[in-house]
């Protein structure tokens, strides 16, 4: 097992850059990679990075320099031969071939493109233009390079027996979760948290104490490159960014209330299974299942990311009630700013209801909180969004308004289009 408080010592070592293979991304980037490519080719779209603790000073803290060499290092990278077999020949979720000849052709040939970086104030604005298939690569391994050199930025001050320290209490932590996780029989787990974790070495071995420490009740990790290394399960649907690219390609306000149902469309005609999983909260989940046609209460499950997951689970279940469906053979994935606690209690609640199951993030490879003087390690709420489509603004409602994003006078607009009223702002953890 890699000794990381040593590697971390002499990261300066080549052998340690952020991201070191663009499938060190999650699977559901692929995925919905492969379907803008099939169905919104010309697509153009305009990516920004987005620090909701803006209590946190990016720029003072990441030499503008290094945060350079380590984008140029992402955008040499390419396909390994190894990598291109294991996609073009893997079977994901029960299916061979994943990815068809067409879309491998166009990756293994693919470097990404040119990114704009720029310091404003303390936070550095960094964003990436082009073509949708394209530029929707750079978002995961951007955060996965501003959350490392943010921590490298702590981590230097550091001596070497104050590393081993650190990394020995922060082990400690995940075991101690993943002990209480395992006293529930049945439980299902697999990790989302790439995007905002410490480093990929740490979320490396936060993969393998789950797998060693959960067995059959961890399902998987939704990084490709650590799925391939530890042969495991890639997991990973869709996210909000298919339909907030949809919507703000549409022309009147009719288009607009269709388009949520347009990528399901797209989506439905490539997958089965349990990759026909619903992300409703974009918009209101309420009001997105309250229209939804009926194929889609068909579906395999649904993901909960927003607002108040219990709350959430139940406007699921009395909606596949309305429609005949079996709430009890509906999966049910939740995926927000979870912790063993939250996941216990959300399975002692659900489990049997539905089939519950829990993409674990940021708290399973980035909780550092309170193992650094002055909390400096602690996790903190950055994302990178698309915000312009083919020249229109963006728009993300949520569950949660405290993670709408959008121009104020659209925000409003969307509102009305989608008969969203009242919401409750909750804590953004991460």
């Amino acid at each position: 097992m890699v000794d990381i408080a040593t590697r971390v010592w002499n990261h300066k070592w080549k052998i340690d850059p952020i991201v070191r293979s663009l499938i060190d991304t999650d699977f559901y980037k692929l995925l919905m990679c492969q379907s803008v490519f099939r169905n919104k080719p010309d697509t153009k779209v305009r990516f920004s990075l987005i620090n909701r603790s803006s209590h946190v000073p990016l720029a003072k803290l990441i030499d503008e320099g290094e945060l350079r060499e380590q984008l140029d290092h992402i955008r040499s990278l390419s396909l390994s031969r190894g990598e291109s077999t294991w996609l073009r020949g893997n079977t994901f979720y029960g299916k061979r071939q994943m990815f068809r000849p067409d879309f491998m052709e166009w990756f293994e040939n693919m470097h990404l493109p040119e990114y704009h970086l720029e310091r404003v104030g303390d936070q550095y604005e960094l964003t990436f233009e082009g073509r949708w298939h394209e530029v929707m690569l750079w978002e995961i391994p951007a955060l996965a390079v501003l959350m490392e050199l943010r921590g490298r930025s702590v981590l230097n001050g550091m001596g070497k027996f104050e590393l081993q320290v650190l990394y020995a209490r922060a082990m400690t932590r995940v075991w101690e979760k993943v002990e209480k996780l395992r006293e529930q029989p049945g439980i299902r787990l697999a990790d989302f948290g790439t995007r905002r974790r410490h480093s990929f070495l740490w979320q490396d071995w936060c993969v393998q104490a789950m797998l060693e420490g959960l067995g059959e009740s961890f399902v998987g990790t939704s990084n490709c490159l650590i799925a391939k290394n530890r042969d495991l399960e890639a997991i990973g649907t869709n996210a909000h960014e298919l339909p907030m690219v949809y919507a703000a390609l549409a022309q009147d306000d009719a288009a607009l209330a269709q388009a949520p149902y347009d990528v399901l469309a797209d989506w439905q005609d490539e997958h089965e299974g349990n990759l026909r999983i619903i992300l409703p909260d974009t918009y209101g989940t309420k009001g997105f299942l309250d229209r939804a046609p009926d194929w889609l209460a068909g579906w395999t499950g649904i993901r909960i990311d927003s607002g108040d997951p219990a709350t959430g689970a139940e406007t699921a279940i009395d909606w596949w009630k309305a429609r005949g469906e079996d709430p009890t053979q509906k999966l049910v994935i939740f995926s927000d700013g979870l912790d063993e606690t939250k996941i216990l209690e959300l399975f002692e609640q659900f489990n049997g209801r539905v089939r519950p199951s829990f993409g674990w993030g940021t708290l399973l490879t980035n909780d550092f909180r309170g193992l650094a003087p002055d909390d400096s390690l602690a996790p903190f709420s950055l994302v990178c969004k698309a915000v312009e489509a083919n020249g229109a603004p963006t728009v993300k409602l949520s569950d949660n308004p405290k993670k709408a994003m959008g121009p104020a006078e659209e925000i409003q607009r969307y509102k009305r289009v989608f008969g969203v009223g009242e919401q409750r702002a909750q804590e953004v953890i991460v």
